[in-house]
């Protein structure tokens, strides 16, 4: 049991918590500002979370919203990016990890945790963005 337990200590020091950030707000993808989300597939950045936010559009009633704040080494505050596959968010300076933009997963080390997923709800115009 104690070995457990030092093995888990371990794992935390190497992937510390992402902070918490309150997050509750609401845009009309209608507004020319938003107009990369306006047709599925596209993204766009926003201000809020940790370190900023992607939205990136599924479907036309599906929008996924992730924090930028690379999820390996979190206290160096590494931000990803949306690469040129536009499916693929990383850090190619600080962390060194890929995400999926479809959900936030992992698919490239070293980290182990996905990003932050913040929940989503569209009316057909007014897309709000919680945790």
């Amino acid at each position: 049991m104690g070995l457990v337990l030092a093995h888990s200590a371990c794992r935390k020091e190497q992937n510390p918590t992402v902070p918490i950030t309150p997050v509750d707000f609401s845009i009309n993808v209608n507004n020319p500002s938003y107009a990369d989300i306006q047709v599925p597939g596209g993204w766009v950045y926003l201000t809020g979370g940790s370190s900023g936010i992607i939205v990136y559009r599924k479907t036309t009633d599906e929008f996924v919203a992730l924090d930028r704040l690379c999820t390996f080494q979190t206290q160096n505050s590494c931000r990803v990016h949306v690469d040129d596959s536009q499916v693929i968010a990383q850090d190619t300076t600080c962390c060194g990890s890929k995400f999926l933009l479809l959900d936030g997963t992992v698919t490239q080390g070293p980290a182990q945790i996905g990003l932050i997923r913040y929940n989503t709800s569209f009316n057909g115009t007014i897309l709000r963005i919680w945790n």
